[in-house]
């Protein structure tokens, strides 16, 4: 029977124009295994083809910047010879389908991008979407992704010390599960994967190669339908002591010297990994995939070029070093092969048992892709909701019990006590604040990290949204006194084929784009995951945002925590209190409506640095960035973290009471002082708006003219919701 290969390529994911290239490239037909790796690396995954035409548009580069987007992480200079490597990616559609392996695997797959560049992973971070708590699968999704996360991480030594978690419908059918990971490196230590010199020894180490995670990228790169728990074969499984058997001997040998290119196997696992490095190399490939170690009989050609087994590199290395590889990966009892040789032939050639399964032109799987600029339609724009418009509550606190009892404001403790948070001992701010602090481990320099998103922002306004996503990244790491340096991005998103999916997309890239530039706060890395979606319905757009910056001193940086009793509390910036598409409006009044607010660029900027120059200086005790929630739940997040009181005084001029309490306009800090004066004073010389709204003390919080509520039943409150939602029914 005459195998219908043009069949064979729809069923792999190409579509009949890209089958037509594929032709045209060779002259021939393809066989089965060349279309599985066509089909691997022309997947949305790995090529970036819907994003590709707007990726290009965003800031990449800066003076902090040692290297971009394009090689395994994104590496920025934190001064004294180092450098920060780091990156975010998705796990989403391994994750639906089995939650515990699709999170470790995910962990798993970022701490490799990291310790490929040679970086010491020293922080994880993890930003969790989940479907409405009612959902019957809800429950069984955070339990699985919570403990893969933890499970990995844990394993291997490195703490997970950030990240956010939310709830919506829009996830029910469609979870996402983005981990981050942040390593150290020598900026002369630094390890990229462009192979160089013709003959020189390709070599394979790590675990052996299975069926697990067969057409992953594929997988990755399509929407979900009623069948897709049947897809669990193309689920990862991953080993976190094999990894970390593997990043030690990596480490060992990157500094004998004897590694001239490394990449990890990721998505489309051995293909993806033999095509990049030779493609950004110039050069040709000769692998001989017998000599790939097994752990499975009766594996094809095709089983080996797409398996998606974890824990595996490729090397090339200087010739003549083999054995002194081999040496170190045997002692940490890892698999160690030469599988090939580099060529000049711009060609990928694989045979086994003698015979040429694959014969490809390298170049056009690896750069010549396809690139769409997809058709896309604009988010029509909202009105703007006034405060006159919004029902206004005869009790505020009982306003705040709500809120901080709701999925997304409760606290996620349940979630990060999960994970080992101190591991390394270099921790110095754990989960819970606005920016994980971690040591630079011997000094007394530090990393601040975030994770930030607003989904419901990007929904109603993209571009807005993202600008948003970034500004708050901004704040957060401001608000610990870290200068911000750059981010990396996991875009979230459903069908590109769907114009006003694809108009979300490139309102949020527009919006992201606006605020880095503005910033100075360049992209160096990211993710795309399309096709985030079931049957049609789309996840929110989620343009989550990584970001990392820089304490010059652990010692002087703040937190949320209230420190001491008759201290001034200080609004750092204002507004007419915004209370469009905001939480206040969703859980009080169930309305999901209205336009976001907008993000003042210039006005981040300007409070931004006024902010941290404030903390450098000692004059702020305690600091706090206004987010979800509005300005109360600000200052009762400060007051629960300290179990320390508060009572605020409406100021005069304030909007209308729930507007100024609730609404959620940008660029606003909570700040704690001792000299209020003084600080009001700088501010007015910097063109920074600041007013004292009140004093901390005592064990409850106060709003002049509104009954009072203590600390500790704010406390419970926050922390109850999910330990007794996870305790289940």
């Amino acid at each position: 029977m005459t195998l219908d290969l043009a069949a064979v390529a729809a069923d792999h994911g190409l579509n009949d124009t890209e089958y037509q290239r594929v032709l045209q490239i060779l002259g021939r037909e393809p066989n089965v295994v060349e279309i599985g790796v066509f089909a691997a690396m022309w997947s949305e995954h790995c090529s970036y083809k819907s994003s590709k035409v707007w990726l290009k548009t965003l800031p990449t580069t800066g003076p902090q910047v040692v290297c971009g987007p394009g090689e395994n992480a994104g590496v920025v200079d934190i001064g004294d010879g180092q450098v920060c490597v780091f990156k975010m990616e998705s796990h989403n559609h391994p994750s639906y389908i089995e939650p515990y392996q699709g999170a470790a695997t995910g962990v798993g797959g970022i701490l490799r991008d990291v310790f490929t560049m040679g970086a010491r992973p020293i922080a994880n971070l993890n930003a969790l979407r989940f479907g409405s708590p009612k959902h019957p699968k809800t429950r069984h999704f955070v339990s699985g992704v919570v403990a893969g996360i933890g499970g990995y991480g844990n394993c291997m030594g490195v703490p997970t010390v950030g990240g956010e978690c939310t709830f919506h419908p829009a996830y029910d059918g469609n979870i996402l599960v983005n981990a981050m990971t942040v390593g150290l490196a020598k900026r002369d230590g630094l390890f990229f994967s462009a192979a160089k010199g013709v003959g020189n020894p390709v070599v394979y180490v790590g675990s052996k190669t299975g069926r697990d995670g067969i057409h992953g990228a594929t997988m990755s790169s399509a929407s979900f339908d009623a069948d897709s728990e049947a897809k669990r074969p193309t689920v990862q499984v991953g080993d976190p002591f094999t990894e970390k058997l593997l990043l030690e001997a990596c480490l060992e040998l990157m500094a004998t010297g004897a590694i001239i290119a490394i990449q990890d196997m990721g998505a489309a696992g051995l293909t993806s990994s033999s095509f990049e490095m030779a493609s950004k190399g110039g050069l040709g490939i000769a692998l001989e995939l017998d000599k790939v170690p097994m752990r499975e009989t009766g594996m094809t050609a095709y089983d080996l070029m797409l398996s998606e087994s974890q824990e595996r590199m490729l090397m090339v290395l200087n010739p003549g070093q083999e054995e002194r590889a081999r040496a170190i990966f045997e002692k940490w009892e890892l698999d160690f092969a030469v599988i090939g040789r580099t060529t000049d032939t711009g060609r990928m050639v694989a045979t086994m048992n003698g015979k040429v399964e694959l014969d490809l032109p390298i170049d056009p799987l690896a750069e010549a892709a396809p690139q769409y600029n997809r058709p896309w339609t604009p988010t029509p724009k909202r009105p703007t909701i006034a405060p006159g418009d919004v029902t206004v509550p005869n009790d505020p606190i009982a306003v705040l019990r709500t809120l901080l009892g709701t999925a997304d404001l409760a606290s996620k403790r349940w979630i990060w006590e999960q994970y080992d948070s101190s591991v390394m001992a270099d921790t110095v701010v754990g989960p819970g604040g606005d920016a994980a602090v971690v040591r630079v481990h011997g000094t007394k320099k530090g990393l601040a990290l975030s994770s930030d998103c607003t989904p419901r922002y990007c929904y109603a306004d993209p571009v807005e949204g993202g600008k948003q996503a970034v500004a708050e990244a901004w704040r957060n790491l401001t608000a610990v006194g870290a200068k911000p340096l750059a981010i990396t991005d996991n875009l979230n998103f459903g069908s590109p084929e769907n114009p006003e999916i694809m108009g979300q997309f490139a309102g949020c890239i527009q919006g992201i784009g606006a605020a880095s530039r503005a910033l100075d706060f360049p992209v160096v890395s990211g993710n795309v995951s399309f096709y985030n979606q079931t049957e049609g319905r789309a996840i929110l757009p989620t343009p989550t945002i990584g970001s990392v910056g820089v304490v010059a001193d652990v010692a002087r940086i703040a937190s949320i925590g209230f420190k001491a009793e008759g201290e001034a509390i200080v609004l750092i910036g204002d507004g007419p209190g915004h209370l469009g598409s905001s939480l206040y409006l969703r859980e009080i009044e169930g309305r999901e409506d209205g336009a976001p607010p907008p993000v003042d660029l210039a006005v981040e900027h300007t409070n931004g640095d006024f902010v941290r120059a404030e903390i450098a200086s000692g004059a702020v005790t305690s600091c706090h960035d206004v987010s979800d929630g509005g300005l109360l739940v600000a200052i009762a997040d400060m007051a629960m973290a300290s179990r320390l009181g508060a009572t605020l005084d409406v100021p005069a001029g304030a909007p209308p009471i729930h507007a100024w309490l609730f609404g959620e306009d940008q660029g606003r800090y909570v700040v704690a002082v001792r000299d209020a004066e003084a600080l009001v004073a700088r501010a007015r010389r910097a063109g920074v708006k600041a007013a004292v709204i009140g004093r901390t003390g005592g064990r409850e919080l106060t709003i002049g003219g509104f009954r009072s509520i203590s600390v500790e039943e704010l406390r419970s409150i926050h922390e109850g919701w999910l330990p007794a939602y996870m305790a289940g029914p």
